[in-house]
């Protein structure tokens, strides 16, 4: 089945690219099915050259399961259309303490290897005189975390996409995480986690950002 499309381009930048190749812009421009057949093609071709026989039972769907896998769930961070909508409300109560989302799942992949990164995202805020529902944090930091990701880059995108979705700088972020390229090649560390933290706003101040990490070693 023929790939190349008239919107699909060649590079002339300092990379030659082959016909085949896509380009971010223009990746934008293709449907999700259209995305999962491409996908499925190319990962098909990975098994082959691996020596997989697509014939087996237990493979002969996997291109397909795959790609659906890739589009829909680990990568629908990488399709602005999946950034969930956040609806504020007044904070008719005048809560003026850190609230805090704690233990949130976090599943992502690192960029490097495309291996799992599992762990645990708290997430504090002081509202600016507006709130949001609880769940859309969790599900912000999900969509930002459905991307390559290394923790520098993880931890700074939630917190951009938490301030405006919030209104506020006063924010806390921390994320302790395994990174399955280190626990499962190269240096196979099982033990070791990954532990990154943003403090915005108010939580700059010592006081303030002491209080969300007790907050936190309570309740643990």
């Amino acid at each position: 089945m023929a790939t190349t499309h008239a919107h699909l381009r060649i590079h002339e930048g300092p990379v030659a690219r082959t016909q085949h190749e896509i380009l971010p812009e223009d990746a934008a421009l293709l449907s999700d099915e259209r995305k999962v057949e491409l996908i499925a093609s190319r990962f098909r071709e990975i098994m082959l050259i691996l020596g997989l026989d697509l014939q087996d039972e237990n493979l002969i769907d996997t291109p397909h399961n795959v790609a659906k896998m890739y589009v829909q769930e680990t990568f629908r961070g990488l399709n602005p259309a999946n950034k969930p909508a956040v609806t504020l409300f007044d904070n008719k109560y005048d809560y003026n303490q850190i609230l805090i989302v704690k233990d949130i799942t976090l599943y992502s992949l690192c960029a490097h290897h495309f291996m799992p990164i599992i762990g645990r995202v708290n997430v504090g805020y002081i509202s600016s005189g507006k709130v949001i529902g609880l769940s859309k944090i969790n599900r912000l930091v999900q969509y930002y975390a459905s991307r390559p990701q290394v923790p520098e880059s993880l931890i700074s995108q939630i917190a951009e996409g938490l301030k405006e979705a919030l209104d506020t700088e006063d924010i806390a972020i921390t994320i302790d995480a395994t990174y399955l390229c280190v626990a499962s090649r190269g240096v196979e560390d099982t033990h070791s986690s990954s532990i990154t933290a943003h403090y915005g706003g108010r939580f700059k101040n010592m006081e303030t950002r002491n209080s969300f990490i007790h907050s936190l070693e309570e309740a643990s």
